[in-house]
């Protein structure tokens, strides 16, 4: 108490106005820095240095930035029309293939182009978002264009058009041939390795699979042009004339930890952009109006409404066409065709038959025939009528427009022989002898569009006249197959759907070996003609 009564009183104290006034008088006293920038004389960034976001990035993108405002209005326009031009001749090669070479529908379909086109602009779009400093992803949206082009379109046109996307966004965003490379290398792995989805994880092992293969087209490709070249190490290096050290660029061993780790981060991004596509999928399917094999799996099911209401009304369609599933899928896996969309296309091939069972020969019992009081042009009508039912039935569950084909397509034109035949043997006991029409005994049409739409005629028709064979031995069936084709082949029926000669013979000996195996002979027990 006595040293606090003999301190002497305070005579200042901290205004913390008064000291923040004199910082900012401060700091606007301090004159900004000026540094001039001269072109091929200044240095932004040093040689063989990794850049870094906060100096030297930062620094070349303002260079940039400047250099493009000096353009006069002249050269600017140049710019434009030789970038608009390149790419105009990009994609007018790119049509023109795929309309003489490929699939000319493709071009002349209106909405498919539409689609196809909207795509790669989406895709352009994206990849100049994701290729900012921070990031830069331009991978990511490339590897999901190529994934969606080859589920919609194929290996082929996903390739090619990939491809010049790839070129587009190199010159467009100012990228290196390196760069350039380690894009379609993502691509046309996506585009070559996907093949057919049968799994929820193959877009994984594809996305895997791809991103290795970037990650190693990087490495690869930075050193054949020079990012890793040896250099002489500082030690062996002495003073200049003027007595200042030269500045040596980094060795390839500190580079190449640096290198890699970009390799890597590609290559993630590779895998990233896969397991996007993962979820992504149905809607792609939904806007591109395709069907994976995950999804034909799902359409499949015998759990759908159609084919239980199918079992339900007429067992023996349903049984029928578990048949000609069966055997149709084996035939089209032989020619190389898409085997699993031929067998969902079989189970709903003669879904318009529920309507009238009772008319069809596989649902009748053996109490009488419905078309015995029945004209034989009334009896056709009835007949020729389960195809267009069927049609129209699948369109209100909204079946895919490919299974909905197969309903229209798996008779073609064919003739209804039987009732044919009957009309001809009553118009000749008729004493007015009128004339009977081919016409008006064959189905609508249209012949089959696709080898898959070809192969289930086939089936259908082989597996329906099998039935009949009292004992359907393999030479008896060999025969009955062996008319059939080549009654289906001399009607025209094999047209439109590009169906050789070989592959003809080829469908012809599955369908003999999946028939044998179905009707294979059985030792007779004693006791079992009695019973």
């Amino acid at each position: 108490s006595y040293l606090t009564a003999n301190l002497p009183e305070s005579t200042l104290s901290y205004r913390q106005d008064l000291s923040e006034e004199a910082r900012h008088k401060a700091e606007d006293s301090v004159q900004d820095a000026l540094v001039s920038f001269y072109p091929a004389v200044s240095r932004l960034a040093e040689s063989g240095k990794p850049l870094t976001r906060d100096n030297e990035l930062p620094l070349l993108r303002e260079e940039y930035n400047a250099w493009i405002q000096q353009l006069s209005w002249s050269e600017t326009a140049l710019r434009l029309v030789a970038f608009s031009g390149m790419l105009a001749a990009f994609f007018l090669l790119c049509g023109l293939f795929i309309h003489y070479q490929y699939d000319q529908q493709l071009v002349t379909d209106t909405a498919q182009l539409f689609r196809l086109l909207g795509t790669l602009v989406v895709t352009c779009f994206l990849c100049s978002y994701t290729s900012s400093d921070p990031v830069r992803a331009e991978v990511v949206p490339l590897v999901l264009c190529a994934i969606t082009l080859t589920i919609a379109f194929g290996r082929q046109i996903a390739l090619l058009v990939t491809t010049c996307l790839s070129l587009t966004i190199t010159l467009g965003l100012g990228l290196d041939i390196g760069e350039f490379v380690t894009l379609c290398s993502g691509t046309c792995a996506a585009a070559l390795l996907l093949g057919r989805i049968r799994t929820r994880t193959k877009l994984i092992y594809v996305g895997l699979a791809a991103g290795a293969i970037v990650a190693l087209t990087h490495l690869g490709v930075d050193t054949v042009i020079g990012k890793l070249h040896a250099v002489v190490p500082p030690e062996t290096i002495g003073e200049s004339t003027d007595g200042v050290t030269p500045e040596v660029p980094r060795h390839w061993a500190n580079l190449l930890p640096g290198l890699i780790q970009e390799s890597l981060r590609l290559g993630g991004f590779t895998l990233l952009a896969a397991a996007l596509m993962t979820g992504l999928l149905p809607f792609v399917e939904r806007i591109f109006a395709v069907q994976t094999d995950l999804s034909l799996l799902e359409l499949g099911d015998a759990s759908h409404a159609l084919l239980r209401q199918l079992a339900q009304r007429a067992p023996g369609t349903y049984n029928h066409s578990i048949n000609v599933a069966a055997i149709a899928e084996a035939a089209a896996d032989s020619i190389g065709a898409h085997g699993l969309l031929t067998r969902v296309g079989a189970y709903f091939h003669d879904i318009g038959k529920m309507f009238k069972p009772n008319y069809f020969i596989e649902n009748q019992e053996q109490d009488g025939n419905c078309h015995d009081t029945l004209q034989p042009a009334m009896s056709t009508l009835v007949i020729i009528a389960h195809v267009k039912d069927g049609a129209d039935l699948g369109r209100q569950h909204r079946l895919p427009k490919r299974i909905i084909d197969f309903i229209e397509q798996h008779h073609g034109t064919t003739l209804v022989e039987y009732f044919y035949r009957e009309a001809a043997k009553r118009s000749q006991n008729d004493p007015n002898k009128e004339e009977v029409s081919e016409t008006s005994f064959r189905y609508p049409g249209p012949k089959p569009q696709t080898l898959e739409a070809a192969v289930l005629m086939l089936a259908d028709s082989v597996e329906s006249a099998s039935r009949t064979l009292v004992e359907p031995t393999s030479s008896r069936i060999q025969s009955l197959v062996d008319q059939i084709a080549m009654k289906k082949l001399l009607d025209g029926q094999f047209d439109c759907c590009g169906l050789t000669l070989q592959q003809l013979d080829q469908l012809k000996s599955s369908l003999v070996k999946s028939l044998t195996a179905i009707y294979h002979g059985r030792v007779k027990y004693s006791g079992q003609a009695s019973a």
